[in-house]
């Protein structure tokens, strides 16, 4: 339901801006053409750029909801970090042609006619760009989507535009008339700034930079405290469009169940979750030992070849009792031994002793193999 709201109120502002954008657009390059003044034209072929943005966001939106598939198993929110990026690019080019420009008019002023109209074109573009940006934000912020805070400030970059327009015409209207174009280089400036901002932060999402160091650190301290955890080993954690993901190795008991350490794995998901709202994807990794210092299966057998080690050598060896389970644990580069036997191994004449002795001496001479232990239970 939450994903549906934020998609239903990014489409909607995002479809006002489009409705908004093409009539300025209109409005601007007539009056522009009525009032001899290139900056208002320009201001309106701005505006009509605007809509290129308004349709990379709509394309962003729809998309960046989609479900996981076979191509995207990761799911599609990064098609909300592309749309950032591409917003930052197209404010740095737009910010880069207003500089241009304005150097332009400083080398070649121009003084408009029809003061009135210009002015009061340029004073609604100021106005509704102005109302767009504010509107957005809001529902950028409700949401937490960076995209919609670019679209944000390309509203704002919108309206300093036109105000160095408005600023621009009531200069030349005094006789000021390289106002217009100093104004323009600051608002240039100012936009290549947002664009730089906003490029960094995508950039950084896509090549999975981490959160910040502080929420990692309260994490790792609410996972260390969940009964079952004997420490977190590694914690990486990344961005995607608005959502958190996030993988942690947490080191617990060696010789816990494979159910008690899927429980704990339950119990480290929900708490990372309850710690940041905005993580959706939690992958957990049991660890018997730290895997950052150890390399616990590095040369040895694994479990089907290990067997086979175990039971040529029993045989061999003529160890007595039917042995009824065998569980391995690899831990600190040894293969240790959990030998299962019935109680009617114990009859008059063994002891549990002598049994321990036959199958330690046997295990001791196979090179991979450390520590066994033996157990007694009913048939």
């Amino acid at each position: 339901m939450e994903q549906s709201n934020r998609t239903k109120d990014a489409q909607k502002i995002t479809l006002i801006g489009v409705s908004v954008d093409f009539l300025l657009a209109i409005f601007k390059v007539i009056a522009g053409v009525i009032g001899n003044s290139g900056a208002l034209i320009a201001d309106g072929i701005h505006s009509f750029s605007d809509l290129i943005s308004d349709g990379i966001v709509l394309y962003a939106i729809k998309h960046s909801q989609d479900e996981a598939d076979e191509a995207h198993p990761y799911g599609h929110q990064k098609f909300e970090t592309v749309a950032t990026l591409g917003l930052a690019m197209i404010l740095a080019m737009i910010g880069l042609g207003i500089i241009i420009d304005s150097f332009d008019r400083l080398n070649n002023p121009v003084t408009p006619t029809h003061i009135n109209l210009l002015l009061g074109v340029a004073g609604i573009s100021i106005f509704s760009k102005e109302m767009l940006y504010w509107y957005t934000l809001k529902v950028a912020k409700t949401h937490n989507s960076d995209m919609m805070k670019a679209n944000a400030w390309h509203h704002r970059s919108d309206a300093l535009s036109s105000v160095v327009v408005f600023t621009g015409i009531l200069g030349a209207s005094i006789g000021y008339i390289y106002l217009d174009a100093i104004a323009a280089i600051v608002v240039g400036l100012m936009i290549l700034y947002i664009a730089w901002e906003l490029g960094a932060r995508a950039t950084k999402e896509l090549v999975d930079t981490s959160i910040d160091a502080e929420e990692i650190t309260k994490i790792r301290y609410k996972l260390g405290q969940i009964s079952g955890v004997n420490s977190v080993n590694s914690l990486r954690t990344r961005k995607s469009g608005h959502t958190i993901s996030a993988d942690v190795h947490v080191q617990v008991d060696p010789f816990l169940s494979v159910s008690e350490g899927h429980i704990i794995s339950v119990s480290v998901e929900r708490v990372a979750k309850e710690c940041l709202a905005e993580l959706t994807d939690v992958t957990v990794h049991i660890d018997p030992e730290d895997d950052e210092t150890v390399a616990p299966y590095e040369n040895l057998p694994e479990r089907a070849e290990a067997l086979g080690i175990l039971t040529k050598a029993l045989y061999s060896n003529q160890c007595d009792g039917e042995i009824n389970r065998i569980q391995l644990h690899y831990l600190a580069g040894k293969i240790h031994v959990d030998f299962f036997l019935p109680l009617s191994c114990l009859v008059n004449d063994k002891s549990h002793e002598e049994i321990l002795t036959k199958l330690n001496q046997t295990t001791k001479e196979l090179p991979s193999f450390g520590h066994i232990r033996v157990y007694f239970g009913k048939d």
